[in-house]
């Protein structure tokens, strides 16, 4: 008997049941399980019993698990060096104050496409619900495959062949962190084509919060393109959303859709949230290449400087 697969809407996203993925899966339970996958670029799975080290394992099926990035001085909650912590609990397990974790969690709220900020882009990534709010929190999802499919002929001639810049700091200036415009020129950029061929042979958008100006363009005017595409992207029939309940978990493929996280109260609800991000199929790079990245940028939000701490306090 093969998995059991209820699409959640008519072009994107699924539920799968009738599998057990606690446990070792055959080679064709695999295969299936990737090829609904690239199909519906978002599977949901419900009550999962997986702990950290059953979801890296599971994570594995689809590809190279990155490390997270690590940081001097800054020690991590999670059990497994692939985890990235995407909750809004301290070291403490509690809630945190932290004003600089805050606004970079807010920053998870603009749709965006994970680690685009990175020469090396991810594809799947997995986020299992270890404890949800009463209400809200859920991820919103976008599909960006479908979205280009119905772009009109105009703009997808106007945009073929188009490069952007993606930057993490750009992002979290946007969600209110506050480097200046010139801080942002100065740390690691990607670049990244505005339209790709997804592993499913279809086309897709690859825009999101990240993205900070295109290649060749009057930065104006590419903003304005950008934000126009976003919009496009995350307009009514192209978005689903999935709420938590711990131990399930959502998989999306950042190569064909864009998503953020829907809002809660966070100084009130935990939501503790752990994801792996599985890399770009066929790609090459140094296995900590993100703490690379972040310690090339020297002043990051996971380990801001004296003076920094001071401007983000001011700002909260």
């Amino acid at each position: 008997m093969g998995i059991a697969v209820t699409p959640l809407s008519q072009r994107f996203g699924a539920e799968i049941a009738d599998v057990d993925i606690a446990r070792p899966l055959d080679e064709a339970t695999k295969a299936e399980i990737r090829a609904a996958q690239d199909t519906w670029g978002v599977t949901v799975w419900r009550d999962t019993g997986l702990d950290d080290a059953g979801h890296v394992a599971f994570s594995r099926l689809f590809g190279h698990v990155e490390l997270a990035p690590r940081h001097p001085g800054k020690p991590s909650r999670m059990s497994e060096p692939e985890l990235f912590d995407a909750s809004n609990l301290g070291l403490d397990g509690e809630i945190t104050d932290n004003p600089s974790i805050r606004l970079g969690a807010a920053g998870n709220r603009l749709w965006h496409s994970d680690s685009s900020f990175m020469d090396v882009r991810s594809a799947q990534a997995l986020l299992l619900c270890h404890e949800a709010p009463p209400h809200g929190g859920p991820t919103w999802f976008a599909d960006s495959r479908s979205a280009y499919d119905d772009l009109p002929q105009a703009m997808k001639e106007r945009i073929e062949g188009l490069e952007a810049r993606h930057s993490y700091f750009w992002s979290r200036r946007r969600a209110g962190y506050p480097y200046t415009e010139a801080e942002v020129d100065a740390k690691p950029h990607a670049t990244h084509r505005l339209v790709h061929t997804h592993a499913s042979g279809r086309k897709a958008l690859f825009v999101g919060a990240h993205t900070r100006d295109i290649v060749g363009m009057d930065r104006d005017e590419g903003r304005a393109l950008i934000d126009e595409l976003i919009e496009w992207c995350t307009r009514p029939e192209y978005v689903i959303s999935v709420h938590y309940r711990p131990g399930d978990m959502a998989v999306w493929d950042n190569l064909a859709t864009l998503h953020r996280g829907g809002e809660y109260d966070d100084t009130q609800y935990r939501r503790d949230m752990r994801r792996t991000t599985v890399r770009a199929p066929g790609a090459d790079a140094a296995p900590d290449h993100y703490t690379a990245m972040f310690a090339a940028a020297g002043d990051t939000p996971f380990s801001p400087s004296d003076a920094m701490k001071e401007r983000v306090l001011v700002k909260a």
